[in-house]
């Protein structure tokens, strides 16, 4: 999956990275939980039920201000439950429609939780946000999501319109593995 790819780009070769979600027995999770960080821990339990060693998973999405925080953790399915990133993106536009540039701000939001067991009574947790606004048209080829629509602190680039090295030193996701390694690195664990 993308978020695969982009943790095994900024781990580089440190780390062996498996996507578990690609195991037959890897259960699909239900994000039932009310916050990122609640789903990424539903997601990292059920992940370390089936694999013998530490398992990381995450959670993130897009809030944007005038949407009162939607999308939110219906990110991934806030034009529906089988809808695409292109759907997506086609109702964020439509619900923003009537709003000024100006109080159009978001942010991507990210939280990673490592877990050593599923019952890990001290999980470490690690949460950021790349801050933005919405664009009203759809730029760039690259990334994923709402990554089209998303622009870039106070840039004019879309987050789609970054290089993927580029993409990855700014991310919520890059910013939240980052933080997730260093806490490991410092003895969290």
């Amino acid at each position: 999956t993308h978020k695969v790819r982009e943790i095994r780009t900024i781990l580089g070769g440190s780390f062996e990275v498996s996507d578990l979600s690609l195991l037959p027995a890897m259960p699909e999770v239900e994000e039932t939980g009310p916050t990122f960080e609640d789903n990424a821990t539903l997601k990292a339990v059920a992940a370390s039920l089936l694999f013998d060693g530490w398992v990381i998973a995450d959670d993130s999405g897009l809030e944007v201000d005038a949407l009162h925080g939607a999308p939110g953790i219906y990110s991934a399915r806030y034009a529906g439950p089988a809808c695409d990133d292109a759907a997506n993106n086609a109702k964020l536009l439509r619900d923003l429609e009537p709003v000024a540039d100006a109080a159009r701000t978001a942010r991507y939001r990210c939280a990673m939780v490592y877990l050593r067991w599923p019952e890990d009574p001290s999980p470490v947790i690690a949460q950021a946000a790349w801050e933005g606004r919405i664009g009203r048209v759809a730029r760039g080829t690259g990334g994923f999501g709402y990554d089209p629509l998303f622009l870039v602190g106070a840039s004019a680039r879309t987050a789609a319109e970054f290089a993927p090295a580029d993409k990855n030193l700014q991310s919520h996701r890059g910013q939240a593995l980052r933080g997730l390694v260093a806490a490991l690195a410092s003895g969290a664990r």
